[in-house]
């Protein structure tokens, strides 16, 4: 039996909470108390215990039933399921997340598989096309979901910081940031501020798939304007109306906020986000070695492809050293994974730079990206993998081009709908015979994708080797009623790990190495039953286990790079894996059992029973009173 005793409480009836003994500050303590017991039994619920509730004089207030957290799932579940649109499900779970926050990841981390494209893609897309005019209702006022810093307020961005930790009941900073200006959302385009939806819907799966602790994240979008007539027109539109700043102003203003930023937490990692494709590659090369950050659209993505890709080329059945792989698309998130698959015929099978880059072709609007295609000016991140080797060969679009280059992979980064229409995969399918072609339509949402996992099925005669960036239902092949269940290289297979691993060994910074080591790890972490049924990715139900094995893999290569800067982890990799040295081997993905035991342990979870909620709670509000 739980007990509350004075000294938890505070108080215990009526007589203490007006006594006047001539102490105002017993009287401020016991008010602030009674302040944080509240809060913590409105979080409770249905599930305040009795005790509790005669504490706070809510006898005949409310329902005389005490449940359990199980009960209160089981409803929270129950209403989700009446919501007839994906967006009323978000909706419903944002206002959840808002007033109960253990129990919304309780059921996250549950029904994992089905909440995530609720909360994240493809679904936060439509809430972000819609934030304006949803936004009021799904957050309580005066709760700050997060930070909302438009370019005025870079030149007085300390105060902005002082407010948000004002606001803060937990006296905690923040471990980790998504930070995005909304100028690029998945392939929506422009939203502005309407973008915060994605900074928030990241945050929830680095807690829900990582254990990342949710008190300790903190979403911003800059709102520097945009773009968009539509929201500019918009007059229920909630940012800054006016357009976009150029680039000087653009960079004196990050450099101002992610300066105070890292000054005033500076172990905080801060990921990039769906910023502009030039902003994007210019934020990362001018902070990558100075702070703990990253981009995931570019390192991110091309971290999840390359561990699906190295199972495809096992599966393949051709060397490795004979893939032609060609791109439809050429924006910072194609480039990205490109320069990942690279290193991988680099690393894993030694095979020059200069040659490996001969694998690669990409295809923009324009037709194949060549260096003597004849533009006014190539994008600077689209030169790396110009080809020069053309001739007088000048492609006009992707059909030419899978004719010329004959690839073993297609990849789809394009953002245009049904890019790899029947004629295309089924090209794919006769070009590869005597091996199974590799189709990666990698572009999300749904609205997005370059095709289907159903299409990429009956085109090549169920031979496919699949991953999509969205979700898309298994295939059940009429001739033999075998399912198939397609991969989803979806990044949130590794952005999750990836900052678990580098908040818990606080790295000088994150590495290509790094994400490759992570790649790796994802690529071996498929089971054997997995494997046996030719999937590229592990079940998605597995998420946080494989997620352990991930944040290993990152921290055992900090270790081995000599950048780990939480020397804790030091001991437990070299005693658990003596091969790794500093500054010898190349990354392999490995990790200990030690290692990943470690990890799990330091994952945050949502307490378990009401009990030991209050406990953490008010030990978190006051640790002298619990």
């Amino acid at each position: 039996m739980f007990e509350f005793d004075e000294f938890q409480l505070g108080f215990n009836d009526r007589s203490r909470r007006s006594s006047t003994d001539g102490s105002s500050r017993k009287n401020s303590i016991e008010g602030s108390r009674r302040n944080s017991m509240e809060l913590v039994g409105t979080k409770a619920g249905t599930a305040m215990p009795a005790e509790m509730r005669q504490a706070l004089n809510l006898k005949g207030l409310v329902p005389a039933s005490i449940e359990n957290f199980a009960k209160q799932e089981l409803r929270a579940y129950e209403q989700l399921m009446t919501k007839s649109t994906d967006l009323e499900k978000y909706e419903f779970l944002a206002v959840l997340r808002s007033t109960h926050v253990n129990l919304f990841f309780r059921l996250v981390i549950r029904h994992f598989r089905e909440i995530a494209p609720i909360i994240y893609t493809p679904t936060v897309g439509e809430a972000c096309l819609n934030y304006s005019h949803i936004y009021p209702f799904l957050y309580p006022f005066r709760t700050s979901v997060g930070l909302f810093i438009t370019l005025e307020d870079a030149d007085d961005i300390d105060t902005v910081i002082e407010n948000y930790c004002f606001s803060m009941l937990d006296i905690v900073h923040p471990e980790i940031t998504v930070i995005t200006d909304g100028s690029r959302i998945l392939g929506l385009g422009d939203l502005g501020v309407n973008g915060m939806g994605i900074p928030i819907g990241k945050l929830q799966l680095y807690v829900a798939a990582a254990g990342l602790n949710p008190k300790r994240t903190l979403p911003i979008v800059l709102d520097f304007g945009t773009n968009s007539q539509r929201y500019l027109n918009d007059p229920l539109y909630l940012g800054t109306r006016q357009e976009r700043p150029d680039d000087t102003t653009f960079y004196e203003a990050t450099d101002k906020i992610i300066t105070a930023l890292h000054r005033a937490f500076p172990e905080m990692l801060i990921q990039f986000e769906d910023f502009s494709t030039d902003h994007a590659f210019g934020l990362l090369d001018r902070w990558r070695k100075d702070i703990l950050c990253f981009n995931d659209d570019i390192q991110g993505t091309g971290c999840v492809i390359l561990g699906g890709f190295i199972s495809a080329v096992e599966e393949a059945g051709i060397p490795a050293q004979d893939h032609r792989i060609l791109f439809a698309g050429a924006g910072s998130a194609a480039v990205g994974v490109a320069k990942q698959l690279l290193q991988y015929f680099v690393i894993e099978h030694e095979i020059p730079e200069e040659k490996a880059k001969t694998m690669f072709w990409f295809v923009d609007s324009h037709g194949m990206i060549t260096a003597n295609r004849g533009d006014k000016k190539l994008a600077e991140h689209k030169v790396h993998f110009a080809r020069r080797d053309n001739g007088t060969t000048q492609c006009k679009n992707l059909a030419e081009t899978i004719e010329y280059v004959k690839p073993t992979a297609l990849i789809g980064l394009s953002t245009i709908h049904k890019t790899f229409n029947e004629d295309i995969l089924t090209r794919m399918s006769q070009l590869n015979a005597q091996n199974r072609p590799i189709i990666f339509p990698l572009s999300n949402p749904e609205s997005k994708a370059e095709c289907t996992f159903e299409e990429a099925m009956q085109c090549t005669n169920n031979r496919v080797l699949f991953a999509s960036g969205t979700a898309f239902p298994e295939y059940t092949i009429p001739e033999t009623s075998e399912v198939c269940v397609p991969g989803q290289g979806n990044n949130m297979y590794v952005f999750p790990p990836i900052g678990l691993g580098a908040v818990l060994c606080k790295p000088a910074r994150i590495t290509d190495t790094m994400f490759y080591a992570v790649s790796k790890a994802l690529a071996n972490s498929l089971s054997s039953d997995e494997r046996a049924r030719g999937e590229l990715y592990p079940r998605i139900e597995r998420i946080r286990q494989v997620s352990a094995r991930l944040a290993g893999a990152l921290i055992v290569q900090a270790v081995r790079e000599g950048l780990v800067g939480d020397k804790h982890w030091l001991d437990i990799v070299r005693g658990s894996m003596p091969e790794v040295v500093e500054g010898k081997g190349k990354p392999d993905g490995r990790v200990s059992r030690r290692v990943i035991g470690e990890v799990k342990t330091l994952m945050w979870s949502p307490p378990s029973s009401v009990e030991q909620y209050i406990v953490e709670a008010m030990t978190a509000i006051d640790p002298e009173d619990v």
